[in-house]
């Protein structure tokens, strides 16, 4: 069934019509306040890093790769992508991919 969305939309029984704006006000304002968030101050801070800390204490549990046969790094952006993504080729070598020539 098509929806004509010109035509007036109608407003549910239990609604009424004119309906007065003190008393519409006076709904928004009971529900705002019951729907109130209890949140503490420090509670988002514990995982965050500030630029500069120091984390030579940490070490990283992840296996690095090297460049593969099929991939090449763009001297844009300087992510490795795959050779799809190559965009074009400088006669320096240099390699760019199809993001940052697009």
């Amino acid at each position: 069934m098509a929806t004509d969305y010109d035509e007036p939309r109608v407003k549910p029984e239990d609604q009424p019509a004119n309906e007065s704006l003190e008393a519409i006000q006076a709904q928004r304002s009971a529900s705002s306040q019951t729907a109130q968030i209890d949140v503490e101050d420090g509670e988002g801070a514990e995982g965050f890093e500030l630029p500069g800390a120091d984390l030579s204490h940490e070490e990283l549990l992840i296996q690095v790769v090297p460049q593969q046969e099929d991939e090449f790094t763009c001297m844009s952006c300087f992510l490795v992508h795959h050779r799809s993504q190559l965009a074009r080729e400088t006669k320096k070598g240099d390699k760019y991919c199809r993001e940052c020539e697009g």
